[in-house]
């Protein structure tokens, strides 16, 4: 038993990579994890048995996170199972291009900035009442060391996730009196996840030749940060960011 035991844990984007590595750890920890997906139910279904397998609690739960209706329709789902969601991981992927200012268009851009806010906006929305009743909640953000330091053609990925660690930083200011702590957690290029194929080998061996750990980071470990986040024992820190990048960049 730890302190985590029976809080209501909602991961997005939990069907693979970083978001099933965390809903795992969590569930591991004592939490009661909700596995939300938008396209691959069968993998979130196997994240689920998994995690019972292993004598956890777990649930899949399906919504485009970017739609208030389905959010708050999932949310519901939750609280009709167990309680009040006292954590979130805001993990949702969402699509962006991948190419040089001069070649981006306005809709590339905005769209990639407009779905990361919105989805942020409306999962975080939708959990803030339980939280608020409970005195007691943890807002985690995945956002990216791009964010910080810019590579050629992430314009997009990388301002959104910028907007999205000021967002966080707000948010932290707001919520704090309430017993809600907001932070960041913020890798570097990860291996194992839907979007390892985005740097080529080429820039794998550079980004690994550049970090002094070694070696690209796993999925287990920023599950590891996010749960300590999600923890008592950062019960003193919000609006902060975790770095997960192996020593690649040290602010």
């Amino acid at each position: 038993m730890t302190e985590a035991t029976g809080r209501v844990a909602l991961v997005t984007g939990a069907s693979s990579g970083i978001g099933a590595a965390t809903a795992r750890l969590l569930a591991a920890r004592g939490m009661r994890v909700a596995v939300d997906y938008l396209h691959n139910g069968t993998a979130a279904e196997e994240v689920v048995a998994g995690i019972e397998a292993a004598g956890g609690h777990a649930m899949a739960v399906r919504a485009d996170v970017r739609d208030p209706a389905a959010v708050e329709n999932m949310v519901e789902r939750v609280q009709a199972a167990w309680a009040g969601i006292g954590v979130l991981v805001n993990n949702t992927p969402t699509p962006y291009a991948i190419k040089s200012f001069r070649d981006m268009t306005w809709e590339e851009l905005g769209r990639k900035l407009d779905d990361e806010m919105r989805a942020a906006f409306t999962v975080t929305k939708a959990v803030l009442p339980a939280m608020t009743e409970q005195r007691w909640g943890r807002i985690i953000y995945l956002g990216n060391g791009l964010s910080r330091r810019p590579r050629a053609g992430m314009i997009a990925l990388g301002t959104a996730k910028a907007a999205l660690a000021q967002f966080a930083r707000y948010l932290a200011q707001e919520l704090g009196p309430q017993g809600i702590t907001v932070n960041v957690v913020e890798p570097g290029p990860v291996e194992d996840t839907r979007m390892t194929h985005v740097p080529d080998e080429e820039h794998r061996r550079r980004h690994t030749a550049a970090t002094p750990l070694g070696r690209l980071a796993h999925p287990d470990d920023v599950a590891h940060a996010v749960a300590f986040y999600a923890g008592e024992d950062s019960a003193f820190m919000t609006g902060t960011t975790a770095a997960v990048n192996g020593g690649m960049a040290m602010y």
